[in-house]
Order: C-alpha cells, then sequence, then structure tokens
C-alpha cells in the first residue's frame, strides 16, 4: 500500500466515533462478531443513555442485538448502565417488584388484581411499565387510570403511595425517559428491541424479590442468568399470557428461579383443562366486577390466584406449590371487595 492511502487509513481510525467500536463487535459478521461482555454493554448503554450516539448507530445496535438475541451478560451491563442513570437520592423499602411491558390483548389484565391482592395483604410492591408503544394492546398505566388508581410520577409520590395503599406504580417515562424513547422507536423499527427485555431486570429500587415475564421460553434462561449476575437475592421469570407477569391457568407454568443465589426451575402445573375462549372485547369494568364479587370468571379468578401463589412461593410465605396456591385462594376469599369503589 501506498504512503498516502496508509496515512488516509490512519486518520479515519483516529476520527473513528466512539460507539462504533460497540457496532463493529456485533456486526463483523459470522466469524469476527461475538457479543459484548458485562462492562462494554455497560459503556455502550452509558453512551446510549446519555445520547451520545447517532440514530444510524443507535439503530444498527440495536437491531443487530436483536438478531443476535441478547446475552444474559450484556443485560447484566446494561441494567447496570441504567440503574446509574436513574436518580435514586432516597432509599424506598419494596418487597417485590413487578415490571410490565407487554400490555394485554387477548385477555384482561388479572394480575393487576393479583399485584393489589398481594398489596393488601401486606408486601410492598412497585411495579413499572411502558405504555402504548405496540397498537391493540391494554396497558397498566391506562387501565389503573380507568381503576382510579393514581401512577406515580416521581419518587416522592411512590414513596407515599407505598406507606399508605402498599402499590405504587411508575410508568417508565418518569422512571428513565431515555428508554421509553428507545421503546417508542417501535414504530420506525417494527420490531421490539432489546430495550424491552432489559427493562423487565431493573428493578430500580433493588426490591429483594423480584417477578419477571417473558413472551418466548427461551428468553427464561437468559432473565433467570442475568438476575443470578446482578446479585438479585429472589427472582422468578416465567412465559406468562401475552408477555405479563400472569399465570396462564390453562397451560402448565415452568418457573426459574434464583433464591438466595441459587438457580433452580419449578413445574407448576395447569390449573384447569381445555383452551379458554379469546374475549369479544376487553372491557376493565370486568375487572371490578370480578373484585368486586358481582361477576364470575372462572379463567380470570385462577389467574389473580395462581399469579399471586407464585410471587407468594417466590417470597418465602408458603413451602410448597400446593399451599401458595391455598393461601393465594383464601386471601382472594378474604379480600376487601370495597377496594375498587
Amino acid at each position: 500500500m501506498s504512503n498516502s492511502y496508509n496515512t488516509k487509513l490512519k486518520a479515519s481510525k483516529e476520527n473513528e466515533h466512539p460507539f462504533a467500536v460497540y457496532v463493529r463487535i456485533l456486526g463483523k459478521g459470522k466469524t469476527g462478531s461475538r457479543s459484548l461482555n458485562r462492562q462494554e454493554a455497560f459503556s455502550a448503554m452509558q453512551m446510549i443513555l446519555a445520547g451520545q450516539t447517532t440514530d444510524v448507530q443507535l439503530g444498527a445496535f440495536l437491531m443487530l442485538l436483536r438478531v443476535k438475541e441478547e446475552s444474559h451478560e450484556e443485560l447484566a451491563g446494561f441494567v447496570d448502565a441504567v440503574r446509574a442513570r436513574i436518580d435514586l437520592t432516597t432509599s424506598i423499602h419494596v418487597d417485590l417488584d413487578w415490571s410490565s411491558y407487554a400490555g394485554k390483548k387477548r385477555q384482561l389484565p388479572w394480575f393487576i388484581l393479583s399485584a393489589l391482592l398481594l398489596a393488601d395483604n401486606g408486601v410492598r410492591v412497585f411495579m413499572h411499565g411502558a405504555n402504548g408503544h405496540t397498537q391493540g394492546r391494554l396497558y397498566t398505566e391506562l387501565v389503573l387510570q380507568q381503576l382510579n388508581i393514581p401512577v406515580a410520577t416521581d419518587l416522592v409520590e411512590v414513596q407515599k403511595q407505598l406507606d399508605t395503599t402498599q402499590f405504587s406504580f411508575m410508568p417508565l417515562n418518569y422512571l428513565c425517559p431515555e428508554l421509553q424513547n428507545i421503546i417508542d422507536l417501535r414504530a420506525e423499527f417494527g420490531l421490539r428491541s432489546p430495550v424491552n427485555t432489559l427493562s423487565r431486570l431493573i428493578n430500580p429500587l433493588l426490591a429483594e424479590h423480584s417477578l419477571q415475564s417473558v413472551f418466548h421460553p427461551s428468553y427464561g434462561d437468559t432473565h433467570q442468568r442475568a438476575a443470578e449476575l446482578l446479585g438479585q437475592t429472589h427472582s422468578a421469570v416465567f412465559k406468562g399470557e401475552g408477555g405479563e407477569i400472569e399465570r396462564k391457568p390453562e397451560a402448565s407454568c415452568l418457573v426459574k428461579m434464583v433464591r438466595q443465589g441459587q438457580t433452580t426451575d419449578e413445574l407448576w402445573d395447569k390449573l384447569i383443562d381445555g383452551r379458554q375462549d379469546k374475549p369479544s372485547s376487553l372491557n376493565t369494568q370486568e375487572l371490578v366486577d370480578v373484585w368486586r364479587g358481582t361477576a364470575d370468571n372462572q379463567y380470570g379468578k385462577l389467574a389473580i390466584i395462581g399469579t399471586a401463589a407464585i410471587a407468594l412461593k417466590l417470597m418465602n410465605k408458603i413451602d410448597s406449590k400446593m399451599e401458595a396456591l391455598k393461601l393465594a385462594d383464601q386471601l382472594w376469599n378474604q379480600r376487601n371487595k370495597n377496594r375498587l369503589n
């Protein structure tokens, strides 16, 4: 090569954008590419959250990850960066972290009633989620508004809500707006990005117990291993209805846990035989009616109890799966039916 070419090549490398290295790691082809290690993932996400990438770089990076599928080390590094970005100036005690990022389209969000049932029985539940990134889905923030349950817009409100009702929901756009902005790119990509995955793991208030759900069973292992890397004391992940943390009563459920740093798998038997019909419409008033006892919905009741049972087992409130279901059923039968007035 000529000296002039070598000079130009050296100059181009010296002028390379700092984020280019992370795109190159992921995109060098079948033999040259690899996953990021935890530190690299941390640094890359730090740059993304700080707005230090171009639109082209961000799109390329997210879609390369999407095709490859995120590793547990990458997810752990991304979560490290998000937690460092979030301003947690006060310590708020939370028993159970509950992520809600999928939205529902086949069934009502019965899991919301599971969370409220636990909260009414002394479990401090912090729920966080994103709103409206996929058309045709019913998102938690909107449902809570329809149930006249206020959402928190800052950590002062989170603290107040947890102290008074043991339940608080904070939208991602207040918790970490930079992540919400990336999730909102779904309309441009036509695909979910890895941000939808990592958001489920952020557990921003560092609750001892954390619940997550996945769309695809293969992601369960990745979530479990990432939670282990992050030092999560107790966590559970399973394939929930519509991608939310909600038991599907007509299907068995493999729950992948981390308990005191040890990974375990538990298979929960189905609660009802036969596949249930999809409702013709999703009317949130039915959630209120079922809670009040003025309407009966066997599927909904079993989804509520089945989901609460997994949380109770995770939190060591009970020893066995059967006893956890019995306790969840008992709590449901003793619920305050006037709560949703």
